[in-house]
């Protein structure tokens, strides 16, 4: 069994302002793990992608509570991003490239596709009008990199 290093919890209005605060917040929790760059910037784009799904998909008109929760598990860091809003009907078909409820949003139908492109692992677990909890999970390969490094 893994042991647990560090956790976070976070809660925010689902006011599309507080996606760049979601980001960010998660991106430093993730610094301790010494991501590079890069991973860095997977990380955020996942999160924001998860976190304004959950804003404009969750919520749509109405104002509700998005919850972050981060866990460092030696070299992962995991983190889930969950609403209590209307849920997804078809979570096979909402993670088809290109498939949206909202076609008159830019960059519409991405979300799914790009979460899973810069994780190692997405899960989305949903319930129809109870809201939805995407789990993603990446490895910091840089933290593994370093460690190596300074066992030789």
């Amino acid at each position: 069994m893994n042991k647990l290093n560090n956790e976070m919890k976070l809660e925010f209005l689902s006011k599309s302002n507080n996606e760049a605060f979601a980001r960010i917040t998660v991106a430093a929790f993730a610094a301790q793990l010494d991501p590079t760059i890069e991973e860095l910037a997977d990380l955020k784009t996942a999160v924001s992608e998860a976190v304004t799904n959950a804003i404009i998909h969750g919520y749509e008109e109405k104002q509700g509570i998005v919850k972050i929760r981060c866990q460092i598990i030696e070299d992962e860091i995991i983190i889930e991003i969950s609403d209590t809003g209307k849920g997804i009907e078809d979570i096979k078909l909402a993670k088809q490239p290109l498939y949206t409820t909202k076609p008159n949003l830019e960059r519409s139908g991405m979300g799914f596709t790009i979460m899973e492109s810069f994780m190692d692992n997405v899960e989305i677990d949903s319930i129809l009008g109870l809201g939805t909890k995407v789990k993603m999970r990446k490895r910091i390969k840089s933290n593994i990199e370093s460690k190596e490094l300074q066992m030789t």
